[in-house]
C-alpha cells in the first residue's frame, strides 16, 4: 500500500503544479491575457457573466458587480460598480480585481486596460455563445472542464423538458416577443428566438432583421401573431401602439405580460436559459389558440 500512497501523493503534487502553471485566455477582442494563477478577485460588469461565475460555483470570488447584477441573491450584497455604459472606474480600481469581466459596451475594456487591469471581454448573444462563454470563464477561473459541461448539460436538459411538455397547439403558435418599448423585438436570430425555436414555436420576426430590431408597430399588426410576449421590464400592460387593439391576439387576450423577475430571466443569455424556456412555455400553454 506504500507505493499506492506515494503514487497518490505524486498525482496530487503534479495536479498542484499544473494548477499553478501560467496560462493564457483569449477574449472576444482577440486579446490574449496571461495569468500566473487563477484569479481570486473578480469584478463582473455584465449580469449574464455574473450569473455564469456563480453557476460555476465561484460566486465567492466576486468582489464587485454592475448595478444590474441581481442573481443569485447573494450578489446583491456586493459593491455595485456602475453599469456597462457608465462604470465607476475609480471604484473598480479600488476593488483590486485580478480580472474584470466586461462586455463590448462603451469600450470599457480599453479604459480599464489603460489603467493596468486585466479585462476579459465576453458577451454571449446566442446559445452557442453561452456554451462557449461557460467554457472560457471556467478555464479562466482554473476550474475543471466538467464544471462548464455540467452547467450546459443542465441548460440543454431544461430546454428539452420545456419543449416536451408543450401541447401540439402551442408548437404551432406564431409568436411576437417584445424586449423593449419601441417596439424592439427579439427576432429568430436572437438567443430568445433560438429558445422559442427549441420550443417548436414560430417567430414572426425573421432573422434577416437582426437579433433585436426596432420595428414599425404596423409590422406587428401585419404579422398578426397568435401570441404576444412582453418581456420589456417596464411592466407596460397597455398595448397602445397604433392598430394593436385590432389584432386578434390582443382582442382574444393572448398576451403574456412577464413579471420583472421573469422578464430578466428571459432577456439574459446565460445559465438561466432553461428557466427562460419554462417561462415562455408556460405562456404558450396558457395563451396559444
Amino acid at each position: 500500500m506504500r507505493w499506492l500512497r506515494r503514487l497518490l501523493a505524486l498525482a496530487c503534487c503534479c495536479s498542484a503544479l499544473a494548477q499553478a502553471a501560467p496560462y493564457e485566455i483569449a477574449d472576444e477582442t482577440g486579446a490574449r491575457l496571461r495569468f500566473e494563477q487563477p484569479p481570486a478577485r473578480v469584478v463582473s460588469l455584465l449580469p449574464s457573466l455574473t450569473e455564469t461565475v456563480c453557476a460555476l460555483g465561484a460566486c465567492a470570488r466576486l468582489v464587485g458587480v454592475d448595478r444590474f447584477s441581481n442573481w443569485p441573491p447573494e450578489v446583491r450584497r456586493l459593491p455595485q460598480l456602475g453599469g456597462g455604459i457608465d462604470p465607476n472606474v475609480e471604484a473598480i480600481v479600488r476593488a483590486r480585481p485580478d480580472v474584470v469581466l466586461a462586455s463590448h459596451t462603451g469600450q470599457i475594456g480599453q479604459r480599464l486596460r489603460a489603467l493596468g487591469l486585466k479585462v476579459v471581454v465576453l458577451e454571449p448573444k446566442n446559445h452557442a455563445d453561452v456554451r462557449r462563454v461557460l467554457g472560457t470563464v471556467g478555464e479562466l477561473l482554473g476550474l475543471p472542464a466538467h464544471e462548464a459541461a455540467r452547467v450546459w448539460q443542465r441548460i440543454a436538459q431544461g430546454l428539452e423538458e420545456a419543449a416536451a411538455a408543450l401541447p401540439e397547439r402551442a408548437r404551432r403558435a406564431r409568436v411576437y416577443i417584445e424586449v423593449s418599448r419601441g417596439p424592439y423585438a427579439a427576432s429568430a436570430s436572437s438567443f430568445i428566438g433560438e429558445t422559442l425555436a427549441r420550443l417548436g414555436a414560430a417567430n414572426v420576426v425573421p432573422a434577416s432583421l437582426g437579433p433585436f430590431p426596432k420595428l414599425n408597430p404596423e409590422y406587428v399588426v401585419r404579422a398578426d401573431p397568435d401570441v404576444i410576449m412582453l418581456a420589456n421590464r417596464t411592466m407596460q400592460a397597455e398595448l397602445d401602439y397604433p392598430g394593436w387593439q385590432a389584432m386578434r391576439a390582443v382582442r382574444e387576450r393572448r398576451v403574456c405580460l412577464f413579471s420583472v423577475d421573469d422578464a430578466e430571466i428571459v432577456v439574459r443569455p446565460g445559465p438561466r436559459m432553461d428557466q427562460a424556456a419554462r417561462v415562455m412555455a408556460d405562456c404558450l400553454k396558457a395563451r396559444a389558440p
